[in-house]
């Protein structure tokens, strides 16, 4: 099949790990990268074998047909509307926008379009995500009933030298790693029909360690930095969600289900491999690797490997979906449903009541292993 021209916009430091993995899938063909920092672009071009350019200038171009949107969470809606306006298919980095409004009107467009929407997170399509999903799917927890995940840690201005954006409205632990989480969960139990929530701030200051300009400095917090959700899913099964940068050390485990028949535990959902685990009627756990599977082999990070990292996998699968006329995996629905329910979480949590989670989707289709070794070229995992 012809391979589709992918043009990224924004080059920071997440558009290294996209530029080097495109070679890894058939599909991809990439034509040319921009930034607002031409400097920046001129760089990546340089590094791998692309073309830098303006962002009007790759909107434009006729060999660029998805345009791989890199941009921070604030411009994601600017920049995809407008790509969509210039008749381009569209994969974003999460979230697809920072609010549900913005995040449906750019899946309408689309739609109406007649283009097709992707966003990141595409982490549940690595191989730890498709053996939970073949493992539940298969029945082997039975019926799904209840649930734990996690994510909790110190928060940003440790390591980030200017981490303050993180700590006002529209940042926050649930807005920046719940998609990881969330897109796990409704990829394994199915949407999401109400959310309880509560909050709370650890500081209201806090100081930046990191080296760099700011180092010794201290900032005001804008958004809560803890919380703890309850999401009650239309398939029956109830999760509680955990969400803190107010956490030194602690040992709950990612992402834990709990069947009639058995249980299961999932590595970290911001990661494409790890060993998923599994525990039939109490027995002890089980594990099963994922590294000897597609996209579970370890690669990241290049210098010294420890994870696997396989992002532009939602990517590939969007430009297969494209001829074979059906839905791509990571697609703009899924990420408008975890948009909604993260956008619940922190309205319930502001008013103190259950709040209802209206979208309504279809759990996206299971990738199996040949579908997932069809998208490489050659044979690289």
């Amino acid at each position: 099949m012809a391979r589709m021209g992918i043009g990224i916009i924004g080059c920071g430091n997440i558009a290294a790990t996209y530029l080097r993995n495109a070679r890894l899938f058939g599909d991809v063909a990439l034509v040319a990268c921009a930034d607002r920092v031409p400097e920046m672009a001129e760089r990546r071009a340089a590094e791998y074998g692309v073309r830098a350019m303006s962002v009007e200038a790759l909107l434009a171009e006729p060999d660029v047909q998805l345009v791989l949107n890199l941009t921070i969470p604030a411009a994601h809606r600017e920049v995809t509307e407008a790509a969509l306006g210039a008749g381009k298919h569209v994969f974003t980095e999460k979230p697809l926008g920072v609010t549900l409004r913005e995040g449906r009107a750019l899946v309408e467009e689309a739609e109406r379009r007649g283009l097709s929407l992707g966003s990141a997170p595409d982490t549940f399509l690595g191989a730890a995500g498709r053996r939970a999903r073949a493992l539940l799917d298969a029945g082997a927890i039975g019926k799904p009933v209840i649930g734990t995940a996690f994510m909790m840690g110190r928060g940003m201005e440790h390591w980030h030298p200017n981490p303050q954006f993180y700590y006002q409205p529209g940042g926050g632990p649930v807005l920046d790693m719940g998609p990881y989480y969330l897109t796990m969960l409704v990829n394994l139990l199915g949407p999401v029909a109400r959310v309880s929530a509560v909050a709370r701030t650890g500081q209201e200051t806090r100081e930046i360690t990191a080296e760099g300009p700011f180092q010794g400095t201290r900032f005001p917090v804008g958004t809560p930095t803890s919380l703890l959700s309850l999401l009650e899913f239309r398939g029956g099964a109830a999760v509680t969600f955990g969400a803190s940068w107010d956490v030194f050390r602690h040992s709950n485990h990612p992402i834990e289900l709990h069947g009639t028949d058995g249980s299961v535990r999932l590595p970290d959902p911001d990661t494409f491999g790890g060993d998923v685990s599994l525990s039939p009627r109490g027995e002890p756990w089980r594990e099963h690797p994922s590294e000897p599977e597609t996209f579970g082999a370890i690669n990241w990070p290049f210098d010294a490997p420890r994870i696997a990292n396989y992002r532009m996998l939602g990517v590939a699968d969007l430009v297969r979906s494209v001829t074979e006329r059906r839905p791509a995996r990571a697609s703009g629905r899924l990420a408008l449903h975890v948009l909604e329910v993260m956008e619940a979480i922190l309205t319930a949590a502001d008013a103190g009541q259950p709040v209802g989670v209206e979208g309504r989707i279809e759990r996206p289709a299971a990738l199996g292993e040949t579908e997932a070794t069809a998208l490489l070229s050659g044979n690289s995992s």
